[in-house]
């Protein structure tokens, strides 16, 4: 494993924190580029502006992200999940088909041969268990969309934190999610020489009802250590604005977020039928009490 110093390979002063109009004006989705994927239709925006570098942004069915040449990964992407779109996603058959992005420069994009025997597995940003219907899952294990993650996390903590955001969505009605790589330390790992590996990932989520924002925020190694950070706190450790059209005062407070725990599974790795339907029941009874209680007081 190589292992890259920061100030290398065009990536000195890759993580040096400016201003967030300095990088918005040279990366990132135009104004009509799938805007209902983003909270209030505005895109995350760089406040690093080192980040910027041979940046492109990809729209996609159900999710979008922005990919950098630097890292050969998506620098975050970018959701919106239903009751309705949850629910549809459950209904999918998941069926693994990596694919290179031919809409990438070749020298900027991963390749399937870059994961063989890397060590890592290829970590979903957006999750195939969010995609509502084949094709949306199919473009889902596009490069574009795969960090280099450790392979322990990838299966427990980081499934358990998408499971619950998707159970958030289903007793929310919806939600905005952004998920992304944090870079971190004086050096960090490549796959191959050429791959990026985050030293944390998080996955930021906002209630546009409530005006609520936070977001989870793990490290890339075998563990199960996690916390709840607020998006400023992470605007600072990951040079990103994650919903910037918010009010600081709300990205100064971390939203409640529920604790990841795993949940049953049937042979396939899919949730069984059973555990969906005891808490889909579980989740309309929360709903129902907390309607009595407005009623009431």
């Amino acid at each position: 494993m190589a292992r890259h110093p920061l100030g290398a390979l065009a990536l000195a002063g890759f993580f040096a924190v400016a201003s967030p109009l300095a990088a918005a004006a040279e990366a990132g989705f135009g104004a009509s580029a799938c805007p209902n994927l983003f909270a209030q239709g505005q895109a995350p925006v760089l406040t690093n502006p080192k980040l910027s570098d041979r940046t492109v942004p990809l729209c996609f069915s159900a999710f979008a992200v922005l990919h950098s040449g630097l890292s050969r990964t998506p620098l975050y992407a970018a959701e919106r999940l239903t009751r309705r779109s949850v629910a549809a996603a459950r209904r999918v058959e998941r069926a693994d088909a990596f694919h290179e992005e031919d809409r990438l420069p070749e020298d900027d994009r991963a390749s399937l041969s870059d994961y063989l025997r890397s060590g890592y597995d290829r970590g979903h940003l957006a999750p195939a268990g969010d995609m509502p219907s084949e094709t949306a899952q199919a473009e889902s294990f596009s490069l574009a969309n795969i960090v280099p993650q450790n392979r322990t996390a990838n299966r427990t903590l980081w499934a358990a934190i998408e499971e619950s955001v998707r159970r958030l969505a289903l007793e929310r009605g919806e939600i905005f999610v952004v998920t992304g790589p944090v870079f971190e330390g004086a050096s960090v790992d490549a796959v191959k020489g050429r791959i990026l590996v985050p030293s944390q990932l998080f996955k930021a989520v906002y209630d546009p009802r409530t005006g609520e924002a936070g977001a989870y925020l793990a490290p890339n190694e075998a563990g199960g250590a996690w916390r709840v950070v607020s998006l400023a706190t992470l605007r600072d450790k990951a040079g990103l604005d994650v919903f910037p059209d918010l009010p600081e005062a709300a990205k100064a407070r971390a939203m409640s977020l529920p604790e990841p725990h795993e949940f049953s599974r049937d042979g396939r790795g899919q949730e069984s039928f059973a555990d969906f339907l005891r808490q889909l029941a579980y989740d309309a009874l929360r709903r129902l009490w907390r309607e009595l209680l407005r009623a009431i007081f």
